[in-house]
C-alpha cells in the first residue's frame, strides 16, 4: 500500500502515523519528553529531545511500514503553535524552547494591551495579544536579555526547528506557523512592522514563510537513518490546530473540532482570514484559502492528570496493583461519573497554567467556589472536567456572536476516550459530538494534507470525508440547560477572582535555587 507519514511534534509527546489512501491508519508511534517548570510561569522544552523524538517517531514508522509492505510516497508534518526558540545560522538551538505554557511575557502583554495597540495587532496577525505568543516573548527577550536578541542569527518555533533537523533545506516557516506568531500579517502577507518593532526582532532573523503545500528533501544523514528515500516529498506542513480539524473531517461548514489533550481548543474552518472585533477568537491559516477561527484553553487532561497525582496518591483500585498514571485518571474518571452534572454546586476554574480563549487575560488561576465538607474527591475531578467544558462552551459562544453557526463537533485527542469527558462536553456546548475513529487526528491531518500537496485531494472536504467516525455522543437537554445557566457565573467568577490572585502571585515566595521540576502529562 502506498502510505504517507505523519510526524505532529506536541508539547509532551511527537506522534507518527502511516496513513493509506483512504486515511486508514497502518503504523502509529509515540515518543515522550518532559515539560520543564524551571519557575513560577516558566514552561520549557530542550530542543535537542525534541528534534531527536521526531527523528526517532519517523525511523519507528518507516521501520513498521516496511515491515508491512508498504511504500512510503511523502511525509507531512505537525507542530505546536507559539513557541520560541533561538537558532544558529545553521539550524542548530542555541537554548531551551520556551512553550505556549510559559508566562514570563506577561508584563509585556499587559504594556501592549495598555497601550491599547492589541486589537490593531489581533486584526492584522490574527493571534490574540498574550503571553503565549512569540511577539511578546521577543518582546520579553528585547528588555530583559537585549544581547541575546540582537545576536541570535535565527529565532524560530517547533516547525523550524524540525524542518532543520530533517532537511538540508532554506530557513523557512509555514503560513500556519507563521499565522500563529502574532508578528505576521494574515491579510497582506507579509511580517508585520508594528509587530517587528514591538518584537526588536528583525526580518532576516525569521523564516521566509512558505505554503503549507511546499515539498522539501530530506537530508542525507535522516534518509540514512529512516531508510527512506532521499527524494521521498517532506511537506512542511501545519500547526496542530488546523491540521487537527481535517484530521477529524472538520472542514465543511457548520462542523468544529474539539481537541482534548494537555490543553485543548475549538475551531472551525472559513474561507479567508477573518478578525472578531471583540478579540475573543485567533485565526490561523490551514492552506493558503482555508483558515480556522477559534480559542485554545491552556487547560484540559492536565487538569485530570493533576487530580490524580494531588487527590490520589497511593489510590488504587480493587484488585489493582502498580496501575500507570493512564489507568489512575481512568480509574478516578470512573468515579467522577456517579456524580451528577454541577457537581452538587461546586464550579471549577481550571486555571492551572492559567487560560486564553476568550478572554486572553493573563494571570488567571485555578479556584474551586462552593466547597462544602460532603463534597468529596469524585465531586472534584467531575468539577474539574465541568470547567474545562464550560470553557470550550464560552469559545462556543463567540462563534455564535460572530455568526459562525456549529451543528456538530468532532472531537479528538487522548481526553475522548473518557465517555465521561465526551459526555459533558456534549451537554456543556449543547450539540452532537462525533468521535473520530483515530488516536492521532491531528498526524492524520499532517497525512491528508501531505495527499492534497501530491494533489490526490484538490478539494480538502473530500479528504476530510474519509475520516472515520467511531461514536455519537447527542447532549442530556437537562444537563445542557444546567450548564447554560451555570455559565455567566463562570466567567463572573473567573474575572473577581482575578485581582486577587494577582496579589496572591506578588505575596508567593521565590522557589529555591534548584527545584527545577520536569512535568510529563
Amino acid at each position: 500500500m502506498d502510505v504517507v507519514i505523519g510526524i505532529d511534534t506536541g508539547t509532551t509527546a511527537t506522534k507518527g502515523v502511516a496513513a493509506g489512501p483512504r486515511g486508514e491508519i497502518r503504523a502509529l508511534t509515540s515518543v515522550h519528553y518532559p515539560l520543564s517548570v524551571p519557575g513560577p510561569g516558566r514552561a520549557e522544552l530542550d530542543p535537542e529531545q525534541l528534534t531527536a523524538a521526531a527523528i526517532k517517531a519517523l525511523v519507528d514508522v518507516a521501520k513498521a511500514c516496511r515491515e508491512n509492505g508498504d511504500r512510503v510516497i511523502a511525509i507531512g508534518l505537525s507542530a505546536f503553535l507559539h513557541a520560541l526558540v533561538p537558532m544558529s545560522a545553521d539550524g542548530k538551538p542555541l537554548g531551551p524552547l520556551i512553550t505556549w505554557a510559559d508566562g514570563r511575557a506577561a508584563e509585556q502583554c499587559e504594556r501592549i494591551v495598555a497601550e491599547g495597540r492589541n486589537r490593531a495587532l489581533q486584526a492584522r496577525t490574527g493571534t490574540p495579544v498574550h503571553p503565549m505568543s512569540p511577539l511578546t516573548k521577543l518582546a520579553w527577550f528585547a528588555e530583559n536579555e537585549p544581547g541575546t536578541l540582537r545576536e541570535t542569527p535565527r529565532w524560530g518555533g517547533v516547525k523550524e526547528l524540525v524542518v532543520a533537523a530533517l532537511t538540508d533545506g532554506p530557513f523557512v516557516v509555514d503560513l500556519s506557523v507563521a499565522s500563529g506568531t502574532g508578528l505576521y500579517d494574515i491579510h497582506s502577507r507579509q511580517w508585520d512592522p508594528e509587530a517587528l518593532q514591538i518584537a526588536s526582532v528583525r526580518v532576516e532573523q525569521l523564516a521566509e514563510v512558505v505554503p503549507t503545500t511546499t515539498s522539501l528533501r530530506l537530508s542525507s544523514e535522516v534518509a540514512r537513518a529512516t531508510g527512506l528515500p532521499a527524494d521521498v516529498p517532506l511537506i512542511v506542513g501545519a500547526a496542530d490546530g488546523p491540521l487537527a480539524n481535517l484530521g477529524v473531517g472538520a472542514t465543511p461548514a457548520g462542523v468544529a473540532a474539539v481537541s482534548l489533550g494537555t490543553s485543548g481548543a475549538l475551531r472551525t474552518v472559513v474561507d479567508r482570514p477573518t478578525s472578531d472585533e471583540a478579540g475573543r477568537l485567533f485565526c490561523y491559516a490551514l492552506t493558503e484559502d482555508r483558515w480556522v477561527i477559534g480559542g485554545a484553553v491552556n487547560n484540559a487532561g492536565s487538569v485530570v492528570r493533576w487530580a490524580g497525582e494531588s487527590f490520589a496518591a497511593g489510590f488504587e483500585r480493587p484488585g489493582a496493583e502498580g496501575e500507570d498514571a493512564d489507568e489512575r485518571d481512568a480509574a478516578l474518571l470512573m468515579e467522577a461519573a456517579g456524580v451528577p452534572a454541577g457537581s452538587e454546586g461546586l464550579l471549577c476554574l481550571p486555571y492551572l497554567l492559567g487560560e486564553r480563549a476568550p478572554w486572553w487575560r493573563p494571570g488567571l488561576r485555578g479556584a474551586y467556589l462552593g466547597l462544602r465538607r460532603e463534597h468529596t474527591r469524585p465531586h472534584l475531578v467531575r468539577a474539574a472536567v465541568e470547567g474545562v467544558c464550560q470553557q470550550l462552551a464560552l469559545v462556543r459562544d463567540s462563534f455564535d456572536a460572530e455568526g459562525h453557526g456549529v451543528t456538530e463537533i468532532r472531537a479528538t485527542g487522548g481526553a475522548v476516550a473518557s465517555e465521561l469527558w465526551v459526555g459533558i462536553l456534549a451537554s456543556a456546548l449543547d450539540l452532537p459530538v462525533a468521535v473520530a475513529d483515530t488516536p492521532e487526528g491531528t498526524a492524520l491531518g499532517a497525512c491528508l494534507l501531505a495527499r492534497h500537496a501530491l494533489g490526490e485531494f484538490p478539494d480538502l472536504d473530500e479528504a476530510a470525508a474519509l475520516v472515520p467516525i467511531s461514536r455519537h455522543t447527542p447532549p442530556a437537554p437537562d444537563d445542557a440547560a444546567f450548564y447554560r445557566k451555570l455559565r455567566p457565573l463562570v466567567e463572573r467568577s473567573a474575572l473577581a477572582v482575578l485581582d486577587v490572585v494577582s496579589e496572591l502571585d506578588k505575596l508567593a515566595p521565590e522557589p529555591l535555587p534548584g527545584t527545577e521540576k520536569a512535568v510529563r502529562s
